[in-house]
């Protein structure tokens, strides 16, 4: 199939609010037809967000202690629990309708899956699946979380790569509400990553995963009419 698809590389970091604007921009340009998908690649502000399933009981600190240490907290109609996004993560937010790949949700997310473990298998490292878990997980530690929302089959949200991300800030939650379980970072396993040749690998590997061809697009084509 000719899908015409996007991708948008938003520079710098992002408020989380500032993203869910974007996001709502991506999906009225695919609702309204002007594009089947748009994929957009940022690094958050960091900020704790909580899906559908809860995960409030999972912040370990309180809102003033967040206000300090410069961490926001939204509550959002993600799936999953409790997550962090921050800077040296790569956030991926795929605004796909999925009637122009296939209308299944678990084929979707082992999608988002797999472009994760390729990028990991482009370094040498081995990473896998846990058949409770969604996300990314080198060997019990996870990389990458996924919660994903969907309507009218056109995706919102999506993952959170950890590449060279600030792992204290997921000392202070139970991450998506997993205790016996501790996150992972790429640079633990490869000295001086290049956030952006990681950034390009995930994009690259999009196109193979989907099986699209993702033309580049500006922030002010996304913001415009």
């Amino acid at each position: 199939m000719n899908r015409r698809c996007f991708v948008v590389n938003l520079k710098g970091l992002i408020g989380y609010g500032e993203g869910l604007v974007l996001q709502e921009k991506a999906f009225d340009k695919v609702v309204s037809g002007k594009a089947d998908g748009i994929l957009l690649l940022l690094e958050h502000k960091p900020v704790f967000t909580i899906g559908r399933s809860g995960g409030k009981e999972n912040l370990l600190v309180d809102e003033k202690y967040l206000k300090t240490a410069g961490i926001e907290l939204y509550e959002t109609n993600r799936g999953g629990n409790i997550t962090y996004h921050g800077p040296g993560q790569i956030v991926a937010y795929p605004i796909f309708d999925l009637k122009n790949w296939k209308k299944d949700l678990p084929w979707y997310v082992t999608c988002l899956e797999e472009v994760i473990i390729n990028v990991l298998k482009d370094y040498g490292i081995k990473a896998g699946r846990k058949p409770k878990y969604r996300g990314v997980w080198v060997g019990d530690k996870k990389i990458a979380a996924i919660g994903i929302a969907v309507a009218k089959w056109i995706t919102t949200h999506g993952f959170a790569f950890n590449v060279k991300v600030n792992k204290d800030h997921f000392n202070l939650i139970n991450p998506c509400g997993i205790t016996e379980f501790s996150v992972v970072s790429l640079d633990d396993f490869v000295k001086d990553v290049n956030f952006d040749e990681v950034m390009e690998k995930v994009r690259d590997n999009f196109s193979v995963v989907f099986d699209t061809n993702f033309k580049e697009a500006s922030r002010k084509w996304l913001e415009s009419n």
